[in-house]
């Protein structure tokens, strides 16, 4: 699941940033995350990165690829939610 792509969004109003702290941003809490089984292997002489970032963007593609093919049409702002759904169906 990949709840950027379903649920973080950055809200405004007339004056400013309205979801400027973490309470007020939706953001995947840890009570919402899956389960995650995971093995720490020998990376040999590979300097130690991120590991989960470079699933977000092909995780984002395939939920919107997938919410495309169901519905016809093509959500293009995130999150794809239904807000953005019914908005995409009116234009």
């Amino acid at each position: 699941m990949s709840k950027p792509t379903l649920l973080e969004e950055v809200t405004f109003d007339s004056q400013a940033i309205t979801s400027n702290s973490w309470e007020r941003y939706p953001i995947l809490r840890f009570p919402q995350s899956p389960a995650v089984n995971f093995e720490i292997i020998g990376g040999g002489c590979n300097d130690p990165c991120g590991v989960g970032e470079a699933s977000q963007g092909p995780t984002a593609a395939a939920i919107a690829n997938a919410v495309a093919r169901a519905l016809g049409q093509r959500i293009r702002d995130l999150p794809i939610n239904r807000e953005q759904i019914l908005k995409s169906a009116t234009s």
